[in-house]
């Protein structure tokens, strides 16, 4: 399952990330502009998006995407309590509601349910090579049938490359779109998950570009 989340408040996307990860691969988008630039590339099964947000805000977003006809699943995030936003959310093409604060377990649990609802997929096999299945859920290689448990942050950068193939990625990006904001890794850090993704998918799938960053082929 694929999620899509729109926060603009560092403190809790990092949070939020950093929980929901745990679980499900999820992209990340300050505001609605970094949404559009994520969907020229990506399609996801949920919408997770708060109303209050630099620029364009969430039930905006929400109704624009509705127009040009997309019906991804979205669960809006708000901390107003009144029914008129509540309704108003629907009225955008919500199909959930969570007021702030709210426990981490239970937008789990509503992300549960939207799952079963629309019966999203929970298991995502990608073929790698012939010899090569990656399970990102279950951070596992299929390798020659026989089974790799990859680390969470080994598993994301993976991912990452996947859903990002052909062009140039720098440390910074990686920083930016897998680590969170309190745990920043150094250049050694990302170079040994490279190092140990290369040993597992072969060299020639990660290129290094020198002074730039690398390539997923």
């Amino acid at each position: 399952m694929k999620i899509l989340l729109m926060e603009d408040d560092a403190v809790l996307s990092d949070i939020l990330l950093d929980f929901m990860r745990e679980s499900w691969h999820v992209d990340y988008a300050y505001d609605s502009n970094e949404v559009y630039e994520k969907l020229e590339s990506n399609r996801y099964d949920l919408f997770i998006f708060d109303i209050n947000v630099a620029g364009k805000n969430g039930l905006e977003l929400l109704s624009e995407l509705r127009e040009y006809n997309n019906t991804t699943p979205a669960i809006i995030i708000t901390a107003y309590t009144d029914t008129e936003h509540l309704q108003k959310a629907f009225d955008s093409g919500a199909h959930d509601y969570i007021k702030k604060p709210f426990e981490l377990q239970e937008l789990s649990a509503r992300i549960l349910n939207i799952q079963k609802i629309f019966n999203i997929e929970t298991k995502q096999e990608i073929n790698i090579s012939k010899e090569i299945c990656f399970l990102p859920e279950e951070k596992l290689l299929l390798k020659n049938k026989i089974q790799i448990s990859l680390s969470t942050k080994d598993s994301l950068v993976l991912l990452y490359f996947i859903n990002n193939p052909s062009r140039v990625i720098s440390n910074d990006e990686l920083t930016q779109n897998i680590w969170d904001f309190d745990n920043i890794p150094t250049d050694a850090t990302i170079r040994s998950h490279i190092r140990t993704l290369r040993e597992l998918v072969g060299k020639d799938k990660i290129s290094t570009i020198r002074g730039q960053g690398y390539i997923y082929e």
